[in-house]
């Protein structure tokens, strides 16, 4: 859910810590790649989760945090986090979408689906191009069905004079 929800790279996750998660402005601080920081939308629905979570668990450097041994204030591992994404992803019968960085495209498509400018987009995932937020977009038939074409935008009345001919000839 985090992951998604801010459309965060795997590693960005693991690095979360609680300082991270400002729920006053709703934002969470992103240690991004590169080590360039950058803020990314924190969910309400998110913020619920965390809060329970935080109550049941009491992370106290990294917001999910190693639970074994010596390792106990770590960041999970990339492998586990995979293995909590592929898990969760077969138990909701999911078929599509193998890879937990399928999460980052889909944060991307869904907000520009959702009407979202792409420039906003490109600095929430901290890209420095435009080209590379590109690449992450995958916009879904269905959406690119509801856009119609530029011949149908333009002006009506322009399109009825021309339509009212009465030329027994007219084949269409």
């Amino acid at each position: 859910m985090t992951t998604y929800s801010a459309g965060l790279r795997v590693s960005e996750t693991m690095n979360l810590k609680l300082e991270h998660i400002n729920s006053k402005r709703m934002l969470i601080k992103v240690k991004g790649k590169g080590q360039k920081d950058r803020y990314t939308p924190l969910s309400k629905r998110l913020l619920i989760e965390l809060r329970s979570y935080y109550g049941k668990y009491r992370p106290k450097t990294y917001l999910f945090p190693s639970s074994f041994g010596k390792k106990k204030d770590q960041p999970l591992s990339y492998n586990t986090i995979r293995f909590v994404y592929e898990d969760a992803r077969r138990t909701a019968g999911v078929n599509r979408g193998a890879g937990i960085h399928t999460l980052r495209h889909s944060f991307a498509t869904h907000l520009l689906e959702a009407g979202y400018d792409i420039r906003k987009i490109q600095v929430l995932m901290g890209h420095t191009k435009l080209t590379t937020t590109m690449i992450y977009l995958h916009v879904s038939r269905e959406t690119l069905s509801k856009i119609p074409s530029p011949l149908d935008l333009i002006d009506n009345k322009h399109a009825q004079k021309e339509d009212s001919s009465d030329d027994p000839n007219h084949k269409i």
